[in-house]
């Protein structure tokens, strides 16, 4: 366990430990003397409240890795080999979460929940038809936020656009955090071509979430696929002007605007606080060619 996560598993056991213990049990006595005590005699709620702290605010990777040291002591666990799996999909480790998350189905301990998020993890794999599979299988009354983006996601890629800003706008209501609800639209919008309404969703993403650094990009990315090859206004660090600079000299050569691309690409090596090497390799490769 890493530091960090140490810390945070303190912080659970200390913060926590009066209510917890007036409600299900000994927190502080289990928390010390837990080495000695089986799998299957740890307090549910105390598990339970400690997986929603470690899904919710840890760091992705964290997360990963406490729910692996976990499950070694309770392999079998399906709240376990759940979080193992979200945490998985969080970190952007899709194949791998594919994988725990079809173990959990096949031995028949899915919840309506884990088939919304394994769907959602097949999509993200491009497995377009086994998503739309594992999607039917969450009951039709179970109605939630991740679900709904579930729906979006699935009629982007049949390219049903008015399905797909209904589930969309549906997905932004519902999600406690709008900002990435706002900032996917605006790629379904900047998919179709409707740049001005998708520079909209950035825009909007950023108000709930200024350091949204996807919306920046994407706000970018927009700018540059209609031949505008300038920053957005929004707040920048250099690191961030670098990394976006080098992103429109990229769009840039794809659409054979050579000079821009060189150009953008010194302004990124002379934004950047330090060194950024892709900027440098191909602005080398552009004027060796």
């Amino acid at each position: 366990m890493t530091p960090n996560l140490r810390r945070l598993a303190l912080a659970t056991v200390l913060l926590g430990s009066p209510l917890l213990a007036a409600c299900a049990g000994d927190l502080p006595r289990t928390a010390v003397d837990g080495d000695a005590e089986r799998a299957d005699n740890r307090n549910p709620l105390d598990e339970a409240s400690i997986n929603e702290i470690m899904l919710t605010v840890a760091g992705a990777d964290e997360a990963v890795a406490y729910f692996r040291d976990a499950l070694t002591s309770d392999p079998e666990s399906p709240s376990l080999r759940r979080g193992l799996a979200r945490s998985l999909a969080r970190a952007g480790r899709y194949a791998e979460a594919r994988t725990v998350f079809r173990d959990l189905v096949e031995a028949g301990q899915a919840m309506p929940r884990d088939h919304v998020e394994y769907a959602l993890t097949l999509a993200r794999l491009d497995m377009w038809p086994e998503a739309e599979a594992e999607a039917q299988k969450a009951p039709a009354d179970y109605q939630s936020d991740r679900r709904t983006l579930l729906e979006a996601l699935m009629a982007d890629h049949r390219q049903d656009w008015a399905a797909a800003d209904l589930a969309w706008e549906r997905a932004r209501a519902l999600s406690p955090q709008p900002a990435a609800v706002l900032n996917n639209w605006g790629v379904s919008k900047m998919a179709r071509g409707a740049f001005g309404e998708a520079e909209r969703m950035f825009e909007q993403a950023l108000v709930y979430d200024p350091s949204l650094f996807s919306a920046k990009n994407n706000l970018a990315i927009a700018n540059g696929l209609q031949r505008r090859y300038r920053l957005p206004v929004v707040t920048l660090t250099d690191e961030e002007k670098s990394v976006l600079l080098h992103n429109l000299a990229v769009i840039a050569l794809r659409q054979g605007d050579r000079e821009m691309a060189e150009s953008l690409l010194q302004q990124s090596l002379d934004a950047h606080p330090a060194y950024y090497q892709p900027a440098a390799e191909k602005l080398a490769a552009l004027r060796g060619s």
